[in-house]
């Protein structure tokens, strides 16, 4: 059984800082790209990130040069650290990620179950 599980939401003030972590675990041969999405109350799911297995990254426009993705090959491990803040970036954050689970051939995609980040004053 693989599991994603996300942590590091919370409550923080316009500016602040946040930092996310997306956990991987079970029976996991290979894990290709990993991705960010984030949804606001009342939008559709949208991107956030990206990074591959040799540490490409990808932002969408409005994060660029405030959020840096990161991961940990050895821990199964994602990161997301968030600077400068806005209120626009509220919303339930999920982590996605594309890998092969013992006994398949195949890559799948996996979500993890979210973590809130509200951002206000």
């Amino acid at each position: 059984q693989v599991q994603l599980v996300e942590s590091g939401g919370g409550l923080v003030q316009p500016g602040g800082s946040l930092k996310l972590s997306c956990a991987a675990s079970g029976s996991i041969v290979k894990i290709s790209a990993m991705h960010w999405y984030r949804q606001a109350p009342g939008m559709q799911r949208e991107f956030v990130a990206n990074i591959n297995s040799v540490g490409n990254t990808f932002y969408v426009d409005s994060v660029k040069g405030r959020f840096t993705i990161s991961r940990d090959n050895a821990k199964n491990t994602m990161y997301l650290q968030m600077n400068s803040l806005k209120p626009e970036d509220t919303g339930v954050y999920y982590c996605n990620a594309d890998l092969m689970a013992s006994g398949s051939y195949y890559y799948t995609a996996y979500w993890g179950q979210g973590t809130q980040v509200t951002v206000s004053s």
